[in-house]
Order: C-alpha cells, then sequence, then structure tokens
C-alpha cells in the first residue's frame, strides 16, 4: 500500500499499521491498484472454471461440518446469501467504528492479494463503503477467532449487500438507505464469495494494530511522565545512567533509560540532592522503571512483528492458488494473533502498575520526602489527589483481570470440526480496555507528578519536564483548594490521547523515542 496526500492505493502487499491507523482513524481515502485488479481476476478465472467441474469446497458445497452437501448450481447464489445472513450472528453493543474500518481495509487487503477467488467488484464494495464513510454495525459478541472473523465479518458483508445496519457520519441507519444515499449498488455474492468475505482475522488484526500503535505512544509516555516522578520525589537519576544499562544489553531497557535521561537533563531538582541524601537508593518503582518499560518495548516489538506477517499473509479457505489448485487449509485460525494481544496486554498493563505504585509514594508524606499528605492545600480540611489515587487502583487491578490469557482457552464448534479455536478476538477486546485503562492511569501519574514539582518551588525542574507541566497547565491548573478532580483528570487523560506533549517536547529539542 502506498499513500498520497490523500489517497491510499491498496496493492494487496506492502500493507502497513501506519495505513490500518491512517483509514480507520483519520478517514483516509482507499484506491484499488490496477495490479490488485489484474490479480482478483486472474483468480476468479480459476474459481469459474472450477464451478462446472466436481465439488469443490466453498464453490459448489457447504460450509463447515456440511461441507459434504453438494449445491446445485442454481442455489449456489442463495448459498451465499444465506452464509453471511447465518453468520451475522452477533450480539451486545457495537464494536468502535474505528474497528470496523480497520476490518473492512484488511478484508479488501485480503482480497486484493488474489489467493481468495473473489472479484474485484468485492473489494471495491468495502473500500467504496469506506470512502463515503459507511461503517457497518458490528455486534461486539460472535467471533472465536476461529476461521477468523466468521461473525463480525459477516455483519460488514451484510451490510454491503444491503441489508442490516449501519453508521454514517455517526448516526445508525439502514444499510440499503445508506448505500443508496451515496450511488452505491448493493453486493451480488457469487461462488466462493460468501466465504471470501467472512473467512478472516481481519478485525483482530485490525484491533492489533490499532493497539499497537496505542501502545508505541503509551511506552514513551510513561517514561516521560516517570520523569516528572522522578522530579516530584527527589529521585536520583543514577540509576538509569547508560554504562549501568549497558551491563544488561536488554534492547528495550536502554531506550527507555535514555528518554529519562533526557527528559531530566540538567535538572535543578536533581541535582539539589546530589550530596547530604541520607536515602541510599530508590524504591523498586523508580529505580526499576527502565527495565519494566523496557520490557514493554520489546514485547511491543515482538507484536508488532507478528502483525506485519499478519498483513503479509493471505487470510482465507480455500485458497486459490496460481496453478489453478483450490486448497483448504488453516491460515485464518487466530492464535498468533492471539497471543500477541495477550502479551501485548500483560506487558502494558505493567505500565499501569508500576505508574499506580510511583503515585502511591508521591502521596504518601512518610515516603514523598517532605511534601504534603496527598499534596492537598489545606492538610485535614483538603484531601487532595488521594481519590485519584484510588481511580488509579481500581484500574490497575481491573488490568490483572484482563490480562489473564485469553488465548489458552478453546471451546469446539460447528459439530467438532472447529475444534480447536483461538479466542483471538476476546483478547484482542480486553487488550484495548488495558489500553484505556493504562492511559487513565498515567494521566492520574500525570496530574500528581507535575503538582509536586510545583510544590517543590522554588526548585525548578528540568527543562524536558518543564515543557511537560506547561503543556498540561494548559488545560489542568496547579495546586490550590480542592476541586472537582475528575475532569482535571479526564482532561490530562485527553492530552495523552492527542499528541501535544510530543509536539510540544519536540519544539524544545527534546525527541523521545
Amino acid at each position: 500500500m502506498t499513500q498520497d496526500q490523500e489517497t491510499i492505493q491498496l496493492h494487496g502487499p506492502g500493507v502497513t499499521i501506519a495505513d490500518v491507523v491512517a483509514v480507520a482513524r483519520e478517514s483516509a481515502r482507499v484506491e484499488l491498484s490496477r495490479e490488485a485488479i489484474e490479480r482478483m481476476s486472474a483468480a476468479r478465472d480459476i474459481v469459474d472454471r472450477l464451478a462446472e467441474g466436481e465439488p469443490k469446497y466453498g464453490i459448489s458445497t457447504g460450509f463447515g461440518a456440511l461441507a459434504t452437501v453438494s449445491i446445485p448450481r442454481d442455489r449456489r447464489q442463495a448459498l451465499q446469501v444465506a452464509l453471511v445472513r447465518s453468520h451475522a450472528a452477533g450480539m451486545g453493543d457495537p464494536v468502535e467504528d474505528e474497528v470496523v474500518r480497520a476490518m473492512m481495509l484488511l478484508r479488501a487487503r485480503t482480497l486484493a492479494l488474489g489467493a481468495s477467488g473473489a472479484r474485484p467488484r468485492v473489494a471495491q464494495a468495502m473500500v467504496d463503503a469506506l470512502n463515503a464513510d459507511i461503517t457497518p454495525i458490528v455486534p461486539e459478541y460472535g467471533s472465536l477467532g476461529a476461521s477468523g472473523d466468521l461473525a463480525p465479518l459477516a455483519h460488514g458483508a451484510l451490510a454491503l449487500m444491503g441489508e442490516g445496519e449501519v453508521h454514517v457520519a455517526g448516526e445508525r441507519c439502514h444499510a440499503a438507505g445508506a448505500l443508496r444515499d451515496a450511488g452505491l449498488e448493493p453486493l451480488v455474492l457469487h461462488e466462493k464469495e460468501g466465504l471470501s468475505v467472512t473467512n478472516g482475522t481481519d478485525a483482530i488484526l485490525g484491533m492489533l494494530c490499532l493497539a499497537i500503535d496505542d501502545s508505541s505512544r503509551l511506552v514513551m509516555q510513561a517514561d516521560m511522565i516517570a520523569a516528572l516522578t522522578v522530579e516530584g520525589l527527589l529521585a536520583t537519576d543514577g540509576p538509569f545512567a547508560d554504562d549501568l544499562q549497558q551491563l544488561r544489553p536488554q534492547p528495550g531497557q536502554a531506550v527507555s533509560a535514555a528518554n529519562l535521561r533526557l527528559m531530566l537533563e540538567d535538572s535543578p531538582i536533581v541535582a539539589s540532592h546530589k550530596s547530604d541524601d541520607v536515602r541510599v537508593q530508590d524504591a523498586y518503582s523508580v529505580r526499576c522503571t527502565p527495565s519494566v518499560h523496557g520490557a514493554v518495548r520489546d514485547t511491543l516489538d515482538h507484536v508488532r512483528r507478528v502483525a506485519e506477517n499478519e498483513l503479509a499473509s493471505a487470510i482465507d479457505n480455500p485458497m486459490v492458488l496460481p496453478d489453478g489448485r483450490v486448497e483448504s487449509c488453516g491460515n485464518f485460525h487466530g492464535a498468533p494473533l492471539g497471543f500477541g494481544a495477550d502479551f501485548l496486554a500483560i506487558a502494558v498493563s505493567e505500565i499501569g502498575a508500576i505508574a499506580e505504585r510511583r503515585m502511591d509514594r508521591l502521596l504518601d508524606k512518610t515516603r514523598n520526602h517532605g511534601l504534603p499528605p496527598f499534596l492537598a492545600s489545606e492538610v485535614g480540611v483538603d484531601s487532595g489527589l488521594m481519590i485519584g489515587h484510588y481511580t488509579a487502583a481500581a484500574m490497575a487491578s481491573e488490568n490483572k483481570r484482563l490480562s489473564v490469557p485469553a488465548s489458552v482457552d478453546s471451546l469446539p464448534t460447528s459439530g467438532m470440526q472447529e475444534d480447536h479455536v483461538s479466542m483471538a478476538w476476546g483478547a484482542a477486546r480486553k487488550l484495548r480496555r488495558v489500553i484505556d485503562n493504562v492511559r487513565r492511569i498515567l494521566a492520574i501519574e500525570l496530574v500528581i507528578a507535575a503538582r509536586a514539582i510545583d510544590l517543590r518551588a522554588p526548585l525548578e525542574p528540568a527543562v524536558a519536564t518543564a515543557v511537560v507541566i506547561a503543556a498540561l497547565r494548559q488545560e489542568v491548573d496547579g495546586p490550590g483548594p480542592d476541586r472537582y478532580l475528575a475532569p482535571d483528570l479526564s482532561r490530562a487523560e485527553a492530552l495523552l490521547a492527542s499528541d501535544l506533549f510530543e509536539t510540544q517536547l519536540e519544539s524544545a529539542g527534546v525527541i523521545l523515542s
């Protein structure tokens, strides 16, 4: 996939995580390339020839446990419609539009590889819906990550057929009317195409790509915020020294330590207690920050490779091969993505776990080295930021439950034909919740650490940490009497979801990795 100023050219191969994010979150336009259309047309010719011969799974037979049932030619189009309708069996609240947009892009990506045997018209229908901002409504429950995301993909395909419901510019409406208003014709599926629009890991992969994008920002922000906590606690930057890090050559740890050094460079607060400090060493939650954050980075790198491999994969069943064979396979099984989502949930949750421990030290007068209890303005009358910590602790605790792997579970379905399933959809869904929780936990640590530094005046923070505090103060006031705290925390969360801190730091010449 290549991207110019406004339009992403979808070739099939070459799709990146950044492309997925651009289409899912930024509504980038998509266009099928000529090469992709030619590739799909060639594969379709194979399917059309095979439709005249002996029974072939997905072309002239039933599906799953019904694969031995031969379907007469005059009933095969009805077979495709019945497949999509019956598989659109999800329940629960709709998943996020960004997830569905990612799913549609990635299903079109697989079709564009030309190994599915679907006509170019099918991929074009997905591209047209994306460009018209028509987003199928996909219920949260229904996927086992077995033959990929059968139910979610079926809900997506159903909308392209003019059935079911969609979101258009955020408004819920019937699919038929949305297609008509956009000047689009409902999709009519031919042989094999019912399977081609429902057999894939596209929603799981889309969620994993979005999670990778979010986690990359979170781990950098975690380093940034931890540096503020170091200053707020009058802790030392000694453990982050480069020569110490080289004694343990874990790549992610080296990056996090370098970020902390950069954030704390020439900090007057850190310099103020270089000597005559009775403390021998800082607590683990401070001293070991690079080890924990770095391990998250290394896990993230592994999961990114898994996602990139999947982005280069043809995910369908059966597969149409250039030599004319149509072969069944297991490429649709979600195990690689399920493991990746579970690994990442475990790792990212630890960003929140160690942040919760750091903020607890900042609020405890017996451990915060001279700051008032809970950073309150009028101790006794004011509770300060006490209950902000409660909120962080609640989410850190929830993350422990959410980090229990989903991918170790399996329930057999389809008359024991699908007797081992990945549960990767559940792994990806809970990963999204872990990420949201960690962003909120970091927002709370940011508010607490910034207030602690303000209370250290007249000592001044480092240039980089001062930039972060100044950016925060555009939305969140500094120390003072107790006020309605939830809006402050919400505004800090919104700032972390934006690129404000990165932009302000880069303007000051501080570029974090």
